[in-house]
């Protein structure tokens, strides 16, 4: 037999199953894999918990902010753009004052902040959230648009500094609904995020920090960490200094790049305790520790909320 005419076949037979293989769909959720078990990205919300004036006469907006991520975020206004008031005629003018964000921080997913901490001059001060608008005035069905940058999930320093995972957005904030009864930190509670305080958690090349023990102190908090090495070799997992979210909404412990931190090494096979602190109210209660551990490699930071609400 000719040996083109036996080839004829066999082509059209495999043009016919490549073109069919077009149309297979996948049942529902093999597409993705991670099914239902991703939630819902919709972003930051802001809700209006004061609307008035300034010092100067201006309009002040007060601010919380809830992550609505459905992951890890920390948030920053977006540089060089202000927020911009629209009243119900359309007319814009834009808010140069934005103090919007999470201080650096990460914010557990369903958790709402309405200020965090700042250094000034060596001490910890708290920034409230709010935007002011110079020479504007509030005026029925007005609202505020606040664009914003946001990094999710975990903390890869590498990845982060180049900003390859920034996430940008807008907040609408209505003003004509002001808010006077939040509840902080906790907006919508998610299954499984808080855990007890003393969970162990494994972190870089499997050692295992704990909480050993958290006390009052007459400015704040203190922690007492131990951190447990198997390997035959000494180490230190980075944790920075965790900070605390109570229930009045304020995250207390300025921001620093988590590795600055002096951590002491684990020796092999060994443990090793350390305490950091943070300055708090005395005044407040509902305190949760938001622990971020360095884990998989180096500069890559897990997150956690321990909860301390009975200190």
């Amino acid at each position: 037999m000719n040996l083109k005419k036996v080839l004829i076949p066999i082509f059209l037979a495999c043009n016919l199953l490549i073109g069919a293989c077009v149309y297979i769909v996948l049942p529902e959720g093999l597409e993705d894999p991670a099914g239902n078990n991703s939630a819902e990205n919709l972003g930051w919300a802001g809700i209006a918990t004061n609307v008035g004036e300034s010092e100067t006469g201006d309009l002040r907006v007060e601010l919380a902010i809830r992550n609505d991520t459905g992951d890890w975020s920390t948030l920053r206004p977006t540089g060089g753009k202000p927020a911009v008031l629209t009243t119900r005629d359309g007319e814009k003018t834009d808010c140069e004052t934005i103090f919007v964000g999470t201080g650096g921080h990460r914010l557990a997913p369903g958790f709402q902040i309405r200020g965090y901490s700042v250094d000034n001059n060596g001490q910890a001060e708290t920034q409230p959230l709010y935007v002011e608008c110079k020479g504007a005035a509030n005026s029925p069905g007005s609202t505020l648009t606040i664009d914003y940058d946001s990094f999710n999930g975990e903390l890869d320093y590498y990845i982060e500094i180049d900003e390859s995972n920034k996430v940008s957005g807008k907040m609408e904030v209505n003003l004509d609904e002001v808010a006077t009864d939040l509840t902080y930190p906790v907006a919508t509670p998610v299954e499984g995020l808080i855990k007890d305080a003393d969970v162990e958690i494994t972190g870089l090349s499997e050692n295992v920090v704990q909480l050993l023990d958290a006390q009052r102190t007459e400015t704040g908090l203190q922690f007492t960490w131990q951190n447990t090495n198997p390997s035959k070799f000494g180490l230190k997992t980075h944790i920075g200094i965790p900070p605390v979210v109570g229930e009045d909404g304020i995250i207390y412990g300025v921001y620093e790049t988590l590795d600055i931190p002096e951590v002491p090494i684990t020796p092999a096979q060994g443990s090793i305790e350390w305490t950091t602190g943070v300055t708090a109210p005395q005044d407040v209660g509902g305190y949760y520790i938001l622990l971020s551990v360095e884990s998989k490699k180096p500069r890559t930071y897990s997150n956690y909320v321990l909860d301390i609400t009975d200190k």
